[in-house]
């Protein structure tokens, strides 16, 4: 069922990409030096072996050709299926950093873009197949000729215009027109304007990428435009005018300004708007990853912008042309760090905290954004319970899930690092003072992940928190360091920047994440529930570990200089573990299950998202927009009413006077 989604992203866009002008300042030395860089700093893999340079040779062939719909079977047959002989001369030509075999299956893709051109031609007025399913592409393999070929390119045709008059948002024509775009891009991206120097530039990129992946799905070699790209997601700020921009292959139509961003505050700039040049330079026809990037820029610098604007209505419809100019300023995408939410309960209220990622920037944090939130919501109402939804947060900033974990438990180790060589460090929360004491529910998914997974799993360790949600988490329990640094977003490396997994990460229990993911003590169906996804569907990922708990904390990582001095303010107030809720579990469990069997909304969701063909994106169709959510509310506020009960049988009688 991931698949599903897989494959309707690539009837859409065909790939995703990041689409440089160049490819980075690469030489074959230079590439040797950071392949031996990222094995330095790997957990496990430090030098080429048959078997990475095997995986290496896969990953090359799918960063070419990630659709298989260029490359014959016989033209990459002794890449595919490579003899010991073979490996052993790509483990020899990479020692004298000889990376000619990879640019031999890099001129077999350039021929074979060619042959692509003409049967793209060629099926243009060719019937579709009628017949044509999304599972046809699922485990699919390389054409054995041009006619399986043909066929193929058929069939996604079909598909593509079957998803088009799905989404109801333009014409067959335009939609045909964008796709031939966005192919047109990727395969500029190989030809590189048939220059030599630049595409033996562009097959070490591939190589670095591919090679990377080899190592494991979460060692990463990015171009510096992805550079700046992942830190805009790991930050969750960027710098621009704050509008989302739509590809109408003539321009790019603003289709949403963002709060606070300058295209929004000068007043100038409205959706429906398309800009058609950026600084005097024409966008038609352009990536829009180039676009965005040509008007993103530092802070306080001016970008013009050449805009397109429809007026009036009907026959005295018109397009006025503009310049303006636009200020670049920071721009906090707050919509994709967190949300919060009250639900009346009682005489108070519950607090849903939607945590979308782990962020700091030099004014925000998710630890301090929640406290807030939190504190704000205890001064003008009398807050019962705390619901923590961490689904979909696919992780962030480790300093901050130590720093969130640590607004609900007192001091103690949070989340514990070992490298390669064994070593292993604690990080821990040194804060005693807690913003909330009382009942908390973690919510997550499949797709919770990473610093989201430890969170979870440490409120669980200490017994200070209920899971809720899909029956495990997606299974990250591997750490990365970035070659680029936060605070020099604007130095990026000519020649492209890296992450590398340096080792696995454990919660206060011991246990690592790592391919098994977090379990739930109440399981509650989501829409990723039944879907194929995690960190167990990887290519390589690292095995599972585990290293002896650390509830009881002797400061033993820390040099003996320091830790006399560290444990005499370190000792007071350790979080204990604890059990607040397993004495209410097997109740919670029961009734959460007899409510969800007598929903027949739930049912019926529960039946459809069991289904292959099910889309995630449908879950408005059942009435509800979250019935996870909704059911995770009633969890907590039986949690509540049976603390209060719990509490009330616990309190002492009260004497008579005088007796």
């Amino acid at each position: 069922m991931a698949f599903k989604r897989l494959i309707i992203s690539l009837l859409l866009f065909g790939f995703t990409i990041f689409v440089d002008a160049k490819p980075p300042e690469l030489t074959p030395h230079a590439t040797h030096k950071k392949a031996e860089e990222i094995f330095k700093g790997h957990v496990t893999y430090k030098e080429l072996t048959p078997e990475i340079a095997q995986r290496s040779l896969k990953n090359y062939l799918d960063e070419l050709d990630p659709t298989k719909t260029y490359l014959l079977a016989d033209e990459i047959a002794k890449w595919e299926h490579p003899s010991p002989k073979l490996l052993e001369e790509l483990v020899s030509a990479f020692k004298k950093e000889n990376f000619a075999p990879y640019e031999e299956i890099y001129e077999v893709m350039i021929r074979s873009i060619a042959r692509r051109s003409a049967l793209e031609k060629k099926i243009e007025n060719l019937p579709l197949p009628k017949d044509a399913k999304t599972t046809d592409f699922k485990d699919i393999t390389w054409a054995k000729d041009e006619v399986e070929l043909e066929q193929r390119l058929l069939a996604l045709r079909a598909l593509q215009l079957e998803t088009a008059e799905q989404l109801e948002v333009e014409s067959k024509d335009q939609f045909l027109q964008r796709l031939s775009k966005r192919r047109a891009n990727r395969e500029d991206e190989v030809l590189q304007g048939d220059k030599k120097k630049l595409q033996k530039r562009q097959s070490l990129v591939y190589f670095l990428k591919s090679f990377s992946g080899a190592l494991d799905n979460h060692t990463v070699y990015f171009t510096p435009q992805e550079a700046n790209q992942f830190m805009i997601q790991v930050q969750q700020r960027l710098f621009g005018i704050g509008a989302q921009l739509r590809d109408d292959l003539t321009g790019f139509t603003l289709v949403r300004l963002l709060d606070g961003g300058p295209a929004l505050q000068g007043g100038m700039l409205k959706v429906g708007d398309k800009i058609i040049a950026v600084n005097h330079e024409p966008v038609a026809g352009m990536d829009i990853i180039e676009a965005v990037d040509l008007i993103r820029g530092p802070k306080g610098t001016a970008v013009g912008l050449s805009i397109l604007r429809e007026t009036g209505e009907g026959e005295n419809k018109k397009a006025e042309k503009f310049d303006i100019e636009v200020v670049r300023d920071e721009i906090v995408l707050k919509e994709t760090r967190f949300e919060t939410e009250k639900i009346p309960y009682g005489n108070g209220v519950i607090a849903h905290i939607r945590l979308f990622s782990f962020y700091q920037d030099p004014n925000d944090s998710s630890a301090s954004d929640i406290q807030a939130a939190l504190d704000e919501i205890k001064k003008d109402h009398q807050l019962e319970g705390v619901i923590l939804d961490l689904r979909g947060n696919a992780g962030g900033l480790l300093p901050q899930a130590v720093a969130v974990t640590g607004l609900f438990v007192q001091k103690g180790v949070v989340v514990s690092i070992k490298d390669s060589a064994g070593n292993i460090q604690h990080l821990r929360n040194f804060d005693g003072k807690i913003t909330w004491d009382g009942p908390l529910i973690v919510l997550t998914n499949k797709s919770s992940a990473s610093a989201a997974e430890i969170v979870a799993q440490t409120l669980k360790d200490y017994g200070r928190a209920l899971l809720v949600g899909d029956p495990f988490t997606w299974g990250k329990g591997s750490y990365q360091t970035f070659t680029l640094d936060s605070g020099n977003v604007n130095k990026v490396n000519p020649q492209g920047e890296f992450k590398v997994t340096r080792g696995l990460y454990y919660t206060v229990s011991g246990k690592s994440p790592q391919l098994t993911g977090t379990k739930v003590d109440i399981e509650v169906p989501g829409g990723l529930t039944e879907l194929e996804i995690g960190e167990s569907y990887a290519k390589f990922p690292l095995e599972n570990d585990e290293i002896p708990p650390n509830f009881i904390d002797n400061l033993s990582d820390i040099h003996p200089f320091h830790r006399g001095k560290m444990m005499r303010m370190y000792k007071k107030d350790q979080q204990p573990r604890i059990d607040l809720y397993g004495k209410h579990l097997d109740r919670l469990k029961s009734n959460s299950d007899l409510r969800i069997s007598q929903n027949t909304n739930y049912q019926n969701f529960i039946k459809e998202v069991c289904k292959e063909e099910f889309d995630v994106d449908s879950i408005e169709n059942y009435g509800q927009n979250d019935l996870q959510l909704e059911e995770t509310h009633n969890i907590m506020k039986d949690l509540i009413l049976l603390e209060k009960i719990s509490a009330q049988h616990t309190q002492p009688s009260k004497m008579a006077a005088g007796g």
